[in-house]
C-alpha cells in the first residue's frame, strides 16, 4: 500500500532516540507494524465494504471543488458540481455528512455525500447489492446506449440513468469517478448495471436538507431568482427554494413580481419563517429597507396638501400612493362638493396625479385619510355674496331630471329651476321638452340655503310676458277693448267678470248688481218697477231713456276703461264703458 508522505510516521535516527542501538530490531518493526495496523484502521480508504462516514466542513471553495475539514491531515474534496446553483451560495462553516471514495492524484481525498463502499470484488459487490449502498467506480468509455463502469468489475451504465443531459456530457464523464448503485448484479454471467441518477438526486436531497436545518428566522443569505409565480417568486438558497411573496418584496405596492426582479438575478434576502413540516421558507426583501410609517407622524399632518398618484379604484373610494409604501384613501364622499359620486371611475382613474388635502392621520391602523374637494377650495363658501337672490346669471345645463334642470352658476355650484320655473306660457311635463344639457339660459335666484347647499332658480321669471309689456304700455282711466271671458254666479253684491285684454293679459270688471224686484202692479194693475226706472233715468239725465243696455255675456266685445293698475301684483280692474 502507498501511503501519503503526511500520514506516515516520521522516520527516527539513532540520535533521536536514546539507546537505540540497545533496541532490538524485531522490537523496532513490531513497533512499525502497530502504528501502520493503527492507521489503516482509522484512515483506510480501500477496506471492502467500507462505508463510514464523516463529519466534513467547508473551508475553501474554487473554480472546481469545494474543500472539505474531514478530520485529516488533508482535506477532502467534492465536485462543485455536486451542489445545487454550482455552490455558488455555499457558506464557508457549512457542514455535511460525507464518505471517502478514493483519493485523486494531488492527495486530496474524493468524497461523496452518500455512504460509499468501496467494493473490490463479488463479494463486497453483493454487500452493496443487497444493503442497497452507493458504490464507488470510474467511468472507463462510452458503449452502446451507455457508459462503461469499472467497479472492480466492468459494469454497465444507461444512459438514461446517467445524470447527463446529452451524449457531450456523457463524454466529459469519461475517466471521472462516479458513484452510483447497483441495480441489477448476476454474478454467474457477470452481468452488473448501475444508476447513477438516483444516487445524484439522493445526494441533492442530503444536502438539501442539511442546508435546510442550517436556516435561521431573521437571518440575511444570497439566493438566486430560479421561477416566477402569480404571488411571487421563487428564490434559490444553495439547493433549496424559498418564496418570496409579492407583498414581501417591496413597501410600495406591486402588480406582478416581473416589474422588480428578473431570472437568475442574485439578490439579498431575509428569512422570515421556517416551517419544519412543511419545509416552506418565507422570504422577504423589502424587510431589509427602512419602515416607511416610521416616518409618517413627521412627513404627514392633517390639513397638509399633498400630491400623489392614483394606484386602485374600490367601490367606497380611491387609494393614491403618496411615496413608496404609503397610501392614503380618497373617499366617494370626499371627492366633490356638488355631484353625487356613485362610483371613483365617474371622477378618476388608475395613474391619474392628484392633488388632496390630509383629512386624518392613523399611524396605529397605517391609514391616511384625503379629501379630493378640499384641496380645491370650497366654491360654497362665498356663494350668499356672489349669488344673492334677486340676481340674475347666465349659466349651461349641466343635468335635467324629471322635477327640474341643474344650472351651473360657478366652478363646482350648481342651482334648481323647477320644472314649474322653467316656463309661463305653458305647462311643460318634463325639463327635456324645452330644454338641452349644455344650452346656457339665464335664470333669477330664487333663494338660497347654504347649509343644504340649495338654490332655487327661475326661468320664466325673467322671460317677457304679454302682461308685462301691457302693464307697462297703459295706465288707469285709458279705454280699452276686451272679450268677456267669464262672469261669476249671480247673488253677490259685487260680480267679478273676467275680461281678456290681450294675449296672456285679463283683468277684472266689477259690475253693481241691482235686485229685480217682483214685477208689482197697484191696484189699478200699474206696473210699479217700469215707472220706478223711468223716474230714476228722467232725474239722472233729464229725460227718460228709451235706450235698452244689452247685458254680458261670455264671448262679447265690450268697451272699459282701467280703473286700477298695480305692476307689482300684475293686477288690473276694469269697469265697463
Amino acid at each position: 500500500m502507498n501511503l501519503p508522505d503526511e500520514t506516515l510516521p516520521a522516520a527516527s535516527s539513532a540520535a533521536d532516540v536514546p539507546d537505540a542501538a540497545a533496541e532490538p530490531a524485531a522490537a523496532s518493526t513490531a513497533s512499525f507494524a502497530e502504528q501502520l495496523s493503527e492507521f489503516e484502521q482509522s484512515h483506510s480508504h480501500r477496506s471492502e465494504g467500507d462505508t463510514r462516514q464523516l463529519q466534513g466542513t467547508v473551508v475553501s471553495v474554487d473554480a472546481e471543488f469545494v474543500y472539505l475539514d474531514i478530520g485529516y491531515k488533508t482535506e477532502g474534496i467534492l465536485a462543485r458540481d455536486s451542489f445545487a446553483n454550482h455552490g455558488e451560495d455555499l457558506p464557508l462553516g457549512s457542514t455535511f455528512k460525507v464518505s471517502v471514495k478514493g483519493r485523486n492524484p494531488e492527495g486530496y481525498y474524493e468524497l461523496s455525500l452518500l455512504r460509499v463502499a468501496q467494493a473490490t470484488d463479488w463479494p463486497s459487490l453483493e454487500q452493496a447489492f443487497a444493503q442497497k449502498t452507493a458504490v464507488a467506480g470510474v467511468v472507463t468509455g462510452v458503449v452502446k446506449g451507455g457508459l462503461s463502469v469499472d467497479l472492480g468489475v466492468r459494469a454497465f451504465l444507461p444512459a438514461s440513468r446517467s445524470g447527463t443531459r446529452d451524449a457531450a456530457e456523457m463524454e466529459k464523464l469519461v475517466g471521472q469517478p462516479i458513484t452510483c448503485r447497483i441495480t441489477k448484479l448476476d454474478t454467474v454471467e457477470e452481468d452488473v448495471v448501475v444508476d447513477r441518477r438516483s444516487v445524484l438526486e439522493e445526494e441533492a436531497l442530503v444536502l438539501q436538507q442539511s442546508r435546510f436545518s442550517a436556516l435561521r428566522e431573521g437571518e440575511v443569505v444570497r439566493g438566486t431568482v430560479r421561477s416566477f409565480a402569480p404571488y411571487g417568486a421563487f428564490v434559490e438558497l444553495g439547493g433549496i427554494d424559498g418564496l418570496l411573496h409579492i407583498s414581501d418584496m417591496a413597501w410600495s405596492r406591486m402588480s406582478s413580481a416581473e416589474d422588480l426582479l428578473s431570472l437568475g438575478e442574485s439578490i439579498d434576502v431575509k428569512i422570515l419563517s421556517v416551517d419544519p413540516e412543511t419545509r416552506r421558507i418565507s422570504l422577504g426583501l423589502k424587510q431589509l429597507q427602512p419602515e416607511p410609517w416610521e416616518r409618517v407622524p413627521e412627513r404627514y399632518l392633517a390639513g397638509q396638501r399633498v400630491t400623489g398618484t392614483v394606484t386602485r379604484l374600490m367601490d367606497f373610494g380611491a387609494f393614491v400612493e403618496l411615496e413608496p409604501g404609503i397610501e392614503g384613501l380618497i373617499h366617494v364622499s370626499e371627492m366633490s362638493w356638488v355631484r353625487k359620486v356613485r362610483k371613483p371611475s365617474d371622477l378618476l382613474k388608475v395613474g391619474d396625479t392628484v392633488d388632496a388635502m390630509i383629512l386624518a392621520v392613523n399611524v396605529a391602523e397605517k391609514r391616511i385619510s384625503l379629501g379630493l374637494k378640499q384641496a380645491l377650495g370650497d366654491p360654497w363658501s362665498d356663494v350668499p355674496q356672489r349669488f344673492p337672490a334677486g340676481a340674475s346669471i347666465q349659466g349651461p345645463v349641466t343635468r335635467l331630471t324629471k322635477f327640474g334642470a341643474f344650472i351651473q352658476l360657478g366652478e363646482g355650484v350648481e342651482g334648481l329651476v323647477h320644472v314649474s320655473e322653467i316656463s309661463a306660457e305653458r305647462r311643460i311635463q318634463h325639463p327635456q321638452d324645452v330644454l338641452r344639457v349644455g344650452e346656457t339660459v339665464k335664470v333669477l335666484v330664487l333663494g338660497l340655503d347654504v347649509e343644504k347647499r340649495q338654490i332655487r332658480l327661475s326661468i320664466k321669471q325673467l322671460a317677457p310676458t304679454g302682461l308685462s309689456e301691457y302693464l307697462e304700455e297703459h295706465k288707469p282711466g285709458d279705454l280699452v277693448s276686451g272679450r268677456v271671458v267669464s262672469i261669476s254666479s249671480a247673488g253677490q253684491s259685487a260680480e267679478p267678470v273676467v275680461v281678456e285684454l290681450g294675449e296672456g293679459v285679463r283683468a277684472q270688471c266689477f259690475l253693481s248688481i241691482v235686485p229685480a224686484p217682483a214685477e208689482d202692479t197697484d191696484s189699478s194693475g200699474a206696473d210699479l218697477s217700469r215707472l220706478t226706472s223711468m223716474l230714476s233715468a228722467r232725474w239722472k239725465g233729464g229725460t227718460a231713456s228709451t235706450a235698452k243696455v244689452e247685458p254680458l255675456a261670455p264671448g262679447q266685445i265690450r268697451s272699459f276703461q282701467i280703473t286700477k293698475l298695480d305692476r307689482d301684483s300684475q293686477l288690473i280692474e276694469l269697469k265697463l264703458t
